[in-house]
């Protein structure tokens, strides 16, 4: 004879184990702590969170892959120099950009931070060409996962700040910034926020060439 105690004793028994609660492993679904890794899809230029096992089947930076891991890796250059005119020629309209090379696109693509996000500039190659001439150190730069923060005050070129990061420390940053963003420049609460992260990331750098 079935009973209601039978049938919930079924029911029970077939019933899957609770899912924990958390983030998952866009790859294999793998539940991940709050800080894990993350790939570039390089086609899609898209941040991926992973598990630890599947990040390291993509950190050999020579294979031809769909995808890249992102390393964790901070230089500085403390000799890097850029003029005023050579700022402007970039067409970046703020005093903050980063730059990478898109691996995809064979080209260097340059973002810069806003009240919508971090949004795409159409660098001039030639003039940031010109730029990489007279610093090779940037060179080290690795493709679609590394990224340069270059910061101009509004002092000016002579207090410019040249930074090596990983590539999702770069839009975490700029994601940031449009969260505390006010008004025409981001008001007191972005800048302040700007001059904590330089400091923390400058103090975390090591010079660059040095590996």
């Amino acid at each position: 004879m079935t009973t209601p105690f039978r049938v919930l004793q079924r029911i029970t028994a077939n019933r899957k184990p609770a899912v924990p609660a958390g983030e998952r492993c866009e790859m294999c679904a793998e539940t991940i702590a709050d800080e894990h890794h993350h790939v570039v899809n390089v086609e899609g230029r898209q941040l991926m969170c992973v598990c630890r096992a599947c990040y390291l089947l993509f950190i050999d930076g020579n294979a031809t892959l769909r995808y890249r891991a992102v390393p964790d890796r901070y230089l500085s250059f403390p000799d890097f120099t850029i003029s005023q005119g050579e700022w402007d020629a970039l067409d970046i309209p703020v005093g903050l950009a980063f730059f990478f090379h898109n691996s995809a696109l064979d080209r260097t693509v340059a973002f810069y931070p806003g009240p919508a996000g971090a949004t795409e500039s159409e660098l001039p190659l030639a003039e940031w060409g010109a730029v990489r001439e007279r610093h090779p150190e940037l060179d080290v730069l690795a493709a679609d996962v590394e990224a340069l923060l270059i910061r101009v005050p509004e002092r000016g070129t002579a207090e410019a700040t040249c930074l090596l990061l990983p590539i999702d420390a770069c839009y975490e940053f700029v994601g940031r910034m449009r969260t505390l963003w006010r008004g025409f420049d981001g008001g007191q609460d972005v800048h302040r926020y700007m001059d904590d992260f330089f400091a923390t990331v400058s103090a975390r750098a090591r010079p660059g060439g040095v590996r």
